[in-house]
């Protein structure tokens, strides 16, 4: 999914990079409260999502010595300052904007074919950015229904850029509502309310966008499915007697790490070391109790390091057949 997300991100920087400087432009000949709340919406965009393309960058910086799970949540550290500045640039600008034109209302007749012309360019950019985001995220949720995907995902840039691209272009289509009836009635109230409901419409994403990368910063749960099959694979292993505390928890964007405490079967352990030797050879061998003692000193230390090796084995397994599984961590209990 990562590389679809990152195509996403930029694609939706250059494309709305190419609508503000239009709404600008329209703004500043029209006057219009809406198209400048559309032209603040477009520029919220462009910097919130150049803050995902840095997150994208940083995130994948090899681990170090001062972080040894490497640096995957840095993604969500951009993704929730992208978000704060949806609110505060996108929402908190735009209704304030809005409330100001309601109560000093202003209107210029005549620019409706020009703003409604940038807004009509403005929705096929957007909606071909929108397209870019809708086809990654249908790649990386395969069956996952889209919004149980958007809540989910533990890729921040996917959910943050569709989102974003999907508030941009009905942003345009209520922008284009308001500027259209203010010019039919010559009413500016129209064009301040389509302001409003601009601003308050990328709150409402803004706090969405907020509340997950908050989640995943703290360190969400991997989902039950995902912790069932880990279970299942730890189980199936013929030394593992029990589990105990068993957690999983997201670390990135496609990585994982799990730790659990586990009763292993010593008796397992050691019939895997003495599997094909000549036990009576070896009881016959014992001459004297130092003998013995010396074979029982050996084979314990073999035996920590069969153990060793088994779970070396069982940690191989698990990341074999989980992929996103970057970090196991198994105790003996």
């Amino acid at each position: 999914m990562a590389g679809g997300s990152d195509k996403a991100v930029y694609a939706a920087i250059a494309g709305n990079s190419l609508v503000m400087v239009a709404k600008f432009s329209g703004f500043l000949v029209s006057g219009s409260p809406a198209m400048l709340s559309e032209g603040i919406h477009s520029l919220a965009d462009v910097g919130n999502q150049s803050l995902l393309a840095l997150g994208i960058r940083t995130s994948e910086a090899p681990a170090s010595a001062g972080f040894p799970y490497g640096f995957h949540r840095d993604r969500y550290v951009w993704a929730l300052i992208s978000a704060v500045g949806i609110f505060f640039l996108g929402c908190g600008v735009t209704v304030y904007h809005g409330v100001s034109s309601l109560m000093h209302p202003h209107h210029e007749p005549g620019h409706a074919a020009l703003t409604l012309g940038i807004l009509l360019f403005s929705f096929i950019v957007e909606g071909a950015t929108l397209l870019v985001a809708v086809k990654a995220v249908n790649t990386a949720r395969g069956d996952i229904p889209m919004l149980k995907f958007i809540r989910e995902t533990s890729d921040p840039m996917a959910s943050a850029v569709l989102l974003e691209d999907g508030a941009a272009v009905f942003g345009v289509c209520l922008a284009a509502l308001g500027i259209g009836l203010t010019e039919i009635t010559g009413n500016p109230v129209f064009d301040s309310l389509g302001s409003i409901v601009i601003g308050l419409l990328l709150g409402v994403i803004a706090i969405a966008l907020i509340r997950r990368n908050r989640e995943l910063l703290l360190g969400e749960q991997v989902q039950d499915e995902t912790v069932e099959r880990m279970v299942e694979i730890l189980k199936d292993q013929p030394e593992v007697e029990h589990l105990h505390s068993v957690k999983a928890v997201v670390l990135g964007s496609g990585a994982l790490r799990l730790a659990a405490d586990v009763d292993f079967d010593g008796r397992a352990i050691a019939r895997t070391l003495l599997n094909g030797k000549d036990l009576t050879g070896l009881r016959a061998g014992w001459e004297t109790d130092a003998e013995l003692q010396q074979w029982l000193e050996e084979f314990g230390d073999a035996m920590i390091e069969q153990l060793a090796a088994t779970v070396d084995r069982i940690e191989k397994d698990l990341t074999d057949q989980i992929p996103e599984l970057t970090h196991v961590a198994l105790e003996a209990d």
